[in-house]
């Protein structure tokens, strides 16, 4: 189908150069009727094929094909007969021009070009299109006594058809960013056009109607440019938007307006010895031609000054919520500075929240459930606050507001705005239940000069107690104090050393056993990511996770992680450290999930270290059971289907419900250590283990307890029936060749399973 317009390009030019030839009459009206009847089947078939929108316009083009083609053919057949049935070729014809006019002006709609500019310009082109085809083509056709008059007015009022034609496409060419091959024929096709019927009312000045083949010339290369137009597959970008409308005095715009504007001035020059009606109608035309100039001019004007408006609104707001931008948030800061007395006890608070946990937001749901929750908070947010309380958006999924007063209404503003979060938001049908982390910073009245520097520290010292509110757990809310800033400096040096630790090696795994409950025999281990600084010695995971998070790290820990404890345990099976049901428990991080690829990346690296999958334990948290249709959802899916185990870590920390276990292809869940903490000394405790347990059982899954530091918390598990352990009891995570030395493992591990029945607890 995409060389069918090239085709058509050729067979309609080759027709055209036999019809201007004029070899005799049947070859004539055969040309004619070839190239008029394949523009038709053209203009009917090619936008089906291609599937243009909008289908209505493409229709009008179809049909205003057919009605020039019936034009051509009736009026042979009625131009010898009496008054007024050769006008029946006109009524065919016309109806043609109308439609086309209809598509041209649906097609501008779709792609947002019509506007007042659009609109005057047409008016103003038509005007002076009207009054030289009148003067100069309708008036002396009118004075021809053998014709008809309307056949005469129609004749010369059909190249004023054709301008309005010429203007529509030439106001679809300011709205492209290129120009289409189908743009150009189109373009062409009202070009012909009006060489075609300017032409005809030409001659028809002096009376007559029809002087020799090459005259229809035009029309011919007009179907075959029409019906190319139609084939070619770049006709679908003609109703597709492109960018808004160029400025109202364009030098395109100004090149189409001037030449009209200047009409009325050059008909009294052209026309000799000019009547009285034709210098009135030249006058009143100058007139209107001004007046709607004028008209133009004050609309351009007040465009620009709404463009101006807007373009500083957008300089001054946050574009997803409406909200007051960064920017805008520190003039209003320095006006609250202003305001604020000296000596008196008023400060001006700055508030700064991040929501907790954003990110999984929009990798679980997608990007726009996550704006469409940031849209809602900012709804939220603004009407808790006072207001004359700015309340900004400063990008992603942080705000800010600004208060001045005293102590006590500054800390109840933040109550206000914790109360934002106790209600979950319904986002496209989807609860979700959020919290955010408040920093809090404040100053004192200060002189003039200084507004600007204070603003910037205060943005500055909210922002720091906001990542120190993060660092003590979700829904915090701090306020500065000096000695964060320190805090904040070793957090980036950390973060800077963390990332040459990735490169240079000087992180390493260490595996913390995974024992049977009651006998304390390993049947697997936890793969952690230990890190020992060359300087600073050994640094917490506790310490350096969260930055990893942070800084955008945790996908490419985790990935080492993984791959050089998959070549540790397939080392163990080749040299018979371990048996063949020992398994390594791998952390994913919700990063990490979002990557559709992750199956086949863990897929190859269990060939390459001939690890089998069913040796390997996938952790994740909770969080990530959100959606299983999401891209999360479906590698967990993809990934059972590997054969790798799914663990749930910390369970009972998030979402804690079970439905999320039964839509997901969970196989166990490993129970977080503040449940472990007060086994034997609080019932409460004991009841949840044991109900947490029961449940996971009856859904098929295996149950892991975490962070078992006494024989008490031990003996309680094994009574409950919880089969696996781990924890300090029986040691920390240490390095492989420690690991495997001090358990003896290659002996035990093939005498034991490590794969429980998870419906057979305490078996």
């Amino acid at each position: 189908m995409t060389e069918k317009w090239r085709l058509f390009g050729v067979a309609g030019l080759a027709a055209t150069a036999a019809y201007t030839a004029n070899l005799n009459s049947v070859v004539n009206a055969v040309c004619l009727l070839a190239i008029g009847a394949g523009t038709v089947w053209a203009c009917f078939t090619g936008p089906g094929r291609f599937g243009a929108e909008p289908r209505v316009a493409w229709r009008l083009m179809a049909f205003a094909a057919s009605s020039f083609l019936l034009g051509v053919l009736v009026r042979p057949v009625v131009d010898d007969l009496a008054q007024p049935l050769p006008l029946l070729a006109d009524a065919a014809t016309v109806p043609g021009y109308i439609m086309l006019a209809a598509f041209l002006i649906i097609l501008l709609r779709w792609r947002v070009s019509i506007d007042r500019h659009a609109v005057l310009d047409g008016l103003i082109f038509c005007l002076a299109g009207g009054l030289a085809a009148t003067l100069l083509l309708a008036a002396p056709a009118a004075e021809i006594q053998e014709r008809d008059e309307i056949q005469n007015m129609l004749a010369a009022f059909y190249p004023l058809f054709d301008v309005i034609l010429l203007l529509l496409v030439v106001n679809l060419t300011f709205t492209a960013r290129q120009w289409p091959p189908s743009l150009f024929t189109l373009l062409g096709t009202m070009t012909m056009l009006f060489v075609g019927d300017t032409a005809y009312a030409i001659i028809g000045t002096t009376g007559e109607t029809y002087a020799s083949p090459l005259l229809d010339a035009p029309f011919l290369v007009a179907y075959a440019m029409l019906g190319v137009t139609a084939l070619h597959p770049s006709m679908v970008q003609l109703s597709r938007p492109a960018r808004p409308p160029v400025q109202a005095w364009s030098i395109r715009r100004v090149a189409v307006l001037a030449p009209a504007s200047i009409t009325p001035f050059v008909l009294l020059v052209v026309i000799p010895e000019p009547t009285r009606a034709e210098r009135l109608t030249i006058a009143v035309a100058g007139v209107l031609a001004t007046a709607l100039l004028l008209v133009r001019a004050v609309f351009a004007v007040r465009a620009q000054v709404v463009a101006q408006l807007r373009t500083e609104h957008q300089a001054l707001h946050d574009a997803l919520t409406g909200l007051p931008n960064r920017l805008m948030l520190s003039e209003e800061i320095e006006r609250l500075l202003g305001r604020a007395a000296p000596g008196g006890l008023q400060r001006v608070w700055v508030f700064v929240l991040d929501l907790d946990g954003f990110k999984y937001v929009n990798e679980s749901w997608g990007h726009d459930t996550g704006d469409q929750l940031v849209i809602e908070l900012s709804r939220r947010l603004r009407s808790a606050a006072p207001a004359a309380v700015p309340v900004a958006a400063l990008g992603g999924d942080e705000f800010a507001l600004a208060y001045l007063g005293e102590r006590e209404g500054a800390l109840r503003l933040c109550d206000e705005v914790s109360r934002c979060f106790a209600e979950p938001f319904s986002i496209r049908g989807i609860d979700v239940t959020i919290t955010a982390s408040i920093g809090v910073a404040s100053a004192p009245p200060v002189e003039y000069g200084r507004y600007a520097q204070v603003t910037e520290a205060l943005m500055r010292d909210a922002d720091t107690a906001m990542y120190r509110a993060k660092s003590e757990g979700p829904g915090h809310t701090t306020v500065f104090d000096a000695s964060m800033h320190e805090e904040v400096r070793e957090r980036i040096e950390l973060e800077v050393a963390l990332r040459r630790a990735l490169e240079v090696g000087q992180l390493h795994v260490a595996y913390q056993p995974i024992v049977r409950t009651r006998t304390g025999v390993p049947v697997g281990a936890e793969a952690l990511a230990r890190w020992v600084h060359p300087e600073r010695g050994a640094i917490s995971p506790a310490v350096f996770i969260p930055i990893a998070e942070d800084a955008g790290l945790i996908g490419a820990l985790g990935d080492w992680v993984r791959r050089q404890s998959l070549r540790q345990l397939g080392q163990w099976r080749r040299d018979g450290t371990v048996g063949d049901d020992f398994y390594l428990s791998i952390n994913l991080s919700a990063r990490q999930l979002t990557d559709p690829e992750l199956p086949l990346i863990i897929s190859a690296e269990l060939l390459e270290t001939g690890v089998p999958a069913r040796c390997v334990a996938l952790e994740m948290t909770e969080s990530v059971l959100v959606d299983p249709d999401s891209t999360p959802g479906r590698v967990l899916f993809e990934l059972r289907e590997l054969g790798v185990q799914l663990l749930i870590d910390d369970f009972g920390t998030g979402f804690s419900s079970l439905s999320y276990l039964r839509r997901f292809p969970v196989t166990g869940v490993k129970l977080d250590r503040s449940f472990i903490i007060g086994l034997g000394q609080s019932t409460e405790d004991d009841e949840i283990v044991r109900a947490v347990a029961a449940m996971s059982y009856a859904l098929g899954l295996t149950v892991i307890a975490e962070g078992v530091e006494t024989r008490l918390q031990r003996d309680v598990l094994d009574a409950i029936g919880v089969t696996r352990c781990q924890g300090w009891l029986w040691g920390p995570a240490v390095p492989a060749a420690e690991f495997a030395a001090h358990w003896h493992v290659a002996g035990a591990a093939s005498l034991h399973s490590s794969l429980d029945s998870p419906r057979t607890p305490g078996g």
